[in-house]
């Protein structure tokens, strides 16, 4: 059995893809034949990786080479940090060269969990069905107090929106288990008022001898949805989350950092891998990404591309894509059409920068998405929803 990975070289940098990818076969595994006795060959030889064979590709940035190399099973443990540093470790210092793809045998990943809910849990939950969950932000959320966080909280959720994430950035630890109390009390009034649910995935953070007892205290405080800087902390800490039984709330991956690792096609990662396959594969149940249409874009075809690797056939529950940064409600058409019903539309100052205030801007987002789904367009729907014509003047300048 075998992991198999996609290199991607500038073709003026391999001239024999066969050679390079030889090399790396090699120098990613035992290091070289040269200098060992032949009677350790033989017990060597099942940990070499072997060069699979090559492809050329013309990208925007130019003609490139794509390597594929098949590393052994046995040379890794069942955890993506290990994996990655075996694969690409000090490759990735080695140049320009860039990992575009991994593929896994099924019995091998069958030792990762992959979503706990997924998005047909997260909607049992929301006993949500028809049409695409609203995800807020909270947004000016530094120096607020756990009553003061509670209010905005209200304000949001009496808008329409199913799910409302931390920012993930704010990490007032000291004061978070009380804002998790507060928070509980209004999903709990909400649920006996309207009969209505609402998650709400509070930011995780701390040192990492600690991070696990706090994922549990605050589930025990009520929280009802983590929110994990995944690539701050490392996919093994995800999928560890994943896999505690005592952590059991649905898993909410930002890509925090993720440009730092994908934006070039010279080096690091391709966006698919890190906040597609390996998202899924470690547990997440919601994925944000940066969508193709906002202030902080990634390229359609990408986006989609995620998407596919986070929905897509797999021995994992499909988790939830939720395109993000710079979404407004004029956008909700081309979203939907995009990634159909299965995604959630994340938003934050499209919903607290609306004209009349945040209750307001979370419900021309409710009026916009069911009316989209309803087959409408959204200037029939405008004629109805003050909420969602004022966001369209309002986002249209």
């Amino acid at each position: 059995m075998k992991v198999i990975a996609t290199y991607q070289v500038p073709a003026r940098a391999c001239p024999d893809p066969k050679k390079k990818g030889e090399g790396i076969a090699l120098g990613m595994t035992i290091g070289s034949w040269s200098g060992i006795p032949t009677s350790r060959q033989a017990k060597q030889a099942k940990y070499a990786g072997e060069y699979l064979g090559a492809e050329a590709v013309e990208l925007p940035a130019g003609p490139f080479v794509r390597l594929q190399v098949g590393y052994p099973v046995s040379n890794f443990p069942p955890r993506i940090s290990e994996i990655l540093v075996a694969v690409f470790g000090k490759l990735s210092m080695d140049g320009e060269i860039k990992l575009v793809d991994l593929s896994f045998p099924d019995e091998f990943s069958r030792w990762f969990p992959g979503p706990r809910y997924g998005i047909e849990g997260v909607r049992k939950k929301l006993t949500l069905f028809h049409r695409p969950p609203i995800m807020s932000i909270f947004k000016c959320g530094f120096g607020l107090n756990p009553e003061e966080f509670s209010e905005l909280f209200k304000e949001q959720t009496a808008g329409g929106v199913d799910l409302v994430k931390d920012d993930e950035i704010v990490f007032d630890e000291e004061e978070r288990i009380e804002r998790v109390k507060y928070c509980r009390k209004v999903m709990d009034d909400l649920l006996v008022r309207e009969n209505r649910q609402v998650l709400y995935a509070v930011n995780l953070s701390g040192s990492p001898g600690s991070l696990f007892q706090t994922a549990r205290q605050l589930v025990d405080a009520g929280a009802n949805a983590l929110l994990v800087n995944v690539l701050a902390y490392g996919f093994n800490v995800l999928q560890e989350l994943a896999s505690d039984t005592k952590i059991n709330v649905p898993l909410v991956a930002h890509p925090a950092l993720a440009g730092a690792f994908y934006s070039s096609p010279f080096h690091g990662f391709s966006s698919p891998l890190i906040m597609g396959t390996l998202m899924r594969m470690a547990g997440a149940d919601l994925t944000l990404f940066p969508s193709p249409y906002g202030n902080v874009s990634i390229p359609r075809n990408e986006a989609l591309e995620i998407g596919d690797k986070l929905r897509g056939t797999s021995l994992y529950r499909p988790s939830f894509p939720a395109p993000s940064a710079g979404i407004h409600p004029g956008m909700i058409p081309k979203i939907i059409e995009d990634f159909g019903n299965d995604v959630v539309i994340n938003a934050g100052g499209g919903i607290h920068s609306h004209p009349d205030g945040t209750e307001k801007g979370a419900r021309a987002f409710l009026d916009a998405i069911e009316g989209i789904c309803e087959g409408n367009s959204l200037e029939e729907i405008a004629k109805n929803s003050p909420p969602l014509k004022n966001a369209l003047a309002r986002w249209a300048t």
